[in-house]
């Protein structure tokens, strides 16, 4: 059954309208009209005193009326509704605290979406991978992925944007939509599945002039100054479908999730603390710009909460926890992925070690050497078996998956730089770099 409301407005108009009588003169019908010289003048006073009466009558029921409306409005607590939305100007010069009122700042936010928007990029990523079927045979699937990304720089032959790690991680070719909705192929600077941060890069030379004066590069904030309560908007590429907008605020900071990454569906944790927003963060989101009133960028849009029971419930990494480690990205060579006949092997075998059991076992998280390949690179490197792989020429390794990924991008015969976590005598690890020649 359907509940009836009823609804008073303090401010609604009553309109009432006024009875006019004819000028009667009070004769009865058959009377013989007296002469005008004769007309009494006791007529005109009686008259004066009806239409005064009216007026005082009238004069009063308005008085009742309006006290009774103004009493009412107080007492329900409904006056204080009638303008939410005016803050004095000389409130805000002053320095004065805004009142809840200044909540419909947040409710149009198209002039921060038309300066963000510019420095926001929609990602396509295409993988082909060999899938065997129920009847041994096997084919080549291809699977398309979408996500977004953040313009944050340029150097003299490319443009860089930070986005998700697992945005590009596995992706044979990279395709980067701007904001004139011109397309162009993108290829892996940096990548760092710690944190869940990759930088990729644009070749300038494919970027018409067109489009170059139609982009922007993003103000980067200050996510260390955030307070919980203040606006937030995320913007990205949502389902794939192009670049949307939604609004929020700030709902918790420094919260610790786990994801669920890797083939093997292992559960990792992120080594940010994260911002946690009701601003709608869904598939496609990911990379994408959580930005504030201000249109600076203060968190990477990473992930949401998903469950029956839940509802407003995203999370982005802050900005400023990895703007050194998004420098150091940017800093490195840009790969692009080589043949699987010439790729290079490090010449070890190993076990991951997520972060969330290295915390049980006090031992650094990434890979676990477990055996070194007689004569192979490690070997001829010094590495014994039982240090443990954290990183390889810079970028982060949380797991086997992520060190054979990097391996990708790296032929026989090439140099690569190590960091490694080697067990001492007192239970503690001391991190060392090695140069390793592939083999």
């Amino acid at each position: 059954m359907e509940d009836q409301y009823n609804y008073y407005n303090p401010n609604e108009n009553y309109n009432y309208g006024d009875s006019q009588s004819g000028g009667s003169n009070g004769e009865q019908a058959g009377q013989k009209p007296p002469k005008k010289e004769k007309k009494s003048s006791h007529g005109v006073p009686k008259t004066l005193a009806i239409v005064g009466f009216a007026v005082l009558f009238g004069v009063v029921s308005s008085v009742v009326f309006l006290a009774s409306n103004l009493i009412g409005s107080r007492l329900l607590g409904l006056q204080n509704g009638v303008d939410t939305s005016s803050v004095s100007s000389d409130k805000i010069s002053n320095g004065t605290a805004l009142s809840t009122s200044s909540s419909v700042v947040t409710s149009d936010v198209s002039a921060v979406v038309e300066k963000v928007m510019p420095s926001i990029v929609s990602i396509t990523s295409m993988s082909v991978e060999e899938v065997q079927s129920l009847f041994g045979d096997t084919y080549q699937k291809t699977s398309e992925g979408a996500g977004t990304g953040i313009i944050i720089g340029k150097n003299d032959e490319e443009l860089l944007i930070v986005t998700n790690n697992h945005v590009v991680s596995g992706s044979d070719t990279l395709t980067v939509t701007f904001d004139d909705e011109t397309s162009v192929e993108a290829y892996i600077k940096g990548m760092d599945s710690n944190y869940d941060v990759a930088v990729i890069s644009v070749p300038l030379e494919s970027i018409s002039e067109d489009t170059m004066s139609a982009i922007s590069v993003a103000t980067l904030g200050d996510s260390t100054s955030l307070k919980v309560g203040e606006p937030a908007i995320a913007i990205g590429n949502a389902l794939g479908y192009g670049q949307s907008v939604t609004t929020g605020v700030i709902s918790a900071l420094n919260r610790s999730v786990s994801t669920t990454e890797g083939q093997t569906g292992e559960a990792q944790e992120s080594s940010a603390k994260l911002i946690q927003t009701d601003a709608a963060i869904n598939g496609g989101n990911s990379g994408g710009a959580l930005v504030n009133i201000n249109g600076e960028v203060i968190g990477i849009n990473s992930a949401k909460l998903v469950g029956t029971s839940v509802e407003g419930i995203g999370y982005a990494i802050p900005i400023s926890d990895v703007t050194d480690l998004i420098q150091n990205l940017m800093n490195q060579e840009t790969k692009t992925k080589v043949d699987e006949a010439d790729r290079g092997m490090i010449g070890i075998s190993g076990i991951s070690v997520s972060d969330a059991f290295s915390q049980q076992i006090e031992m650094p998280s990434g890979v676990y050497v477990i055996e070194i390949t007689a004569g192979g690179g490690a070997d001829k490197a010094g590495m014994t078996k039982g240090c443990i792989i954290t990183a390889i020429n810079g970028s982060t390794v949380d797991s086997m998956d992520a060190l054979q990924e990097q391996l990708e991008y790296y032929a026989k015969g090439e140099k690569v730089t190590l960091t490694i976590q080697v067990p001492q005598s007192n239970g503690e690890f001391e991190e060392q770099t090695v140069e390793v020649t592939l083999q």
